[in-house]
């Protein structure tokens, strides 16, 4: 089952490049851009239904991206996916061995590259159990 219906990709992507373009724009205002703290700060607010578009349709990309049964990327509460090659569930669990979650500003700064994957774990932002708990080859994705 996939993270956004297809008739929502659309939608899904405004709100993810809205999402990113107001939050450049907060960046571009700070007054030291390449502050890690301030950037870690940047979370535009936009209606609940638009975040969750824009994590859906992100994930949606990252799954195109990197397809396969081995890592499951939750953004609680707008989505799951699973990634890259590997073993994959448990056939009694569901779960693959390796999973990462996050919450939704933390993805979508990752996702549109306002902040780096190793920043964001420095501080504790993301939460990654298993041997392939490191995404930063596939991030941004803009």
């Amino acid at each position: 089952m996939s993270v956004i219906r297809e008739a929502d990709v659309e939608e899904g992507r405004r709100d993810f490049l809205s999402w990113r373009d107001m939050a450049k724009e907060i960046r571009q205002g700070l007054t030291d851009p390449d502050d890690v703290a301030a950037r870690m700060a940047i979370d535009p607010k936009v209606p609940r239904r638009q975040a969750a578009m824009a994590v859906r349709y992100s994930l949606h990309m990252l799954e195109i991206k990197a397809p396969g049964p081995g890592v499951e990327v939750r953004v609680a509460p707008w989505g799951a996916i699973k990634i890259l090659d590997g073993p994959a569930s448990d056939p009694h669990n569901l779960t693959p061995p390796d999973v990462i979650e996050l919450d939704p500003e933390v993805w979508l700064r990752l996702a549109t590259g306002i902040t780096s994957w190793q920043e964001e774990r420095e501080v504790g932002h993301i939460t990654a159990v298993g041997e392939r708990d490191d995404l930063h080859e596939l991030l941004p994705l803009v």
